[in-house]
């Protein structure tokens, strides 16, 4: 069983005071959790992939325009990685197992070649960790679903806008899409 930890938008505009479309302290909250998460992945042995949303300034076709204010703006310093998962991707982002994912949608699989990349590597078993647990976690973990590979989420490394929202995200990965909740 070959396993994979995707970071999803943990950066600047998600999770910082002054972020775009920040989930504040809650997102803030996690910020040890997730880099420890992700070192002990790597350290395991296990691929690393953020998947990290980007916007084009100005695009009004992008369905998001009419839900959210803009965010994760390419070339902006809102889609810098947050605390010490910036220092983990400066230290390791020349490794054959660490990699970026542009994405345009909720979910890390839309739009991208994340499929193809796992399925080389033989990966069949996706840890989930980021923000928004409501959101893009949660269209992730449907994607993923869809399939097939099994899904595990570390309940300490996710986050959301609200905590009703991260409860009701957690209760459906939990219980609709068969996740494995790590505490």
């Amino acid at each position: 069983m070959a396993k994979a930890l995707i970071s999803i938008d943990y950066t600047y505009d998600f999770v910082a005071d002054d972020g775009k479309l920040t989930a504040g302290k809650p997102a803030q909250a996690i910020s040890e959790t997730i880099a420890q998460a992700v070192q002990k992945a790597y350290n395991n042995g296990d691929y690393i992939f953020f998947a990290i949303d980007g916007h084009d300034e100005g695009d009004t076709f992008h369905p998001e325009t009419k839900l959210f204010p803009p965010h994760n703006i390419k070339g902006t310093s809102g889609r810098n990685l947050y605390g010490p998962l910036a220092d983990f991707y400066q230290k390791y982002r020349d490794d054959h197992r660490v990699f970026w994912i542009d994405k345009r949608h909720y979910s890390a699989f839309s739009g991208t070649d994340l499929d193809i990349r796992l399925r080389e590597r033989r990966i069949d078993t996706l840890v989930l960790t980021g923000v928004l647990t409501d959101i893009c976690v949660l269209h992730t973990a449907i994607d993923a679903y869809n399939l097939g590979y099994q899904i595990e989420v570390i309940q300490s490394a996710v986050a959301s806008l609200s905590q009703e929202n991260h409860q009701f995200a957690l209760n459906h990965l939990q219980n609709v899409l068969g996740a494995t909740i790590i505490e």
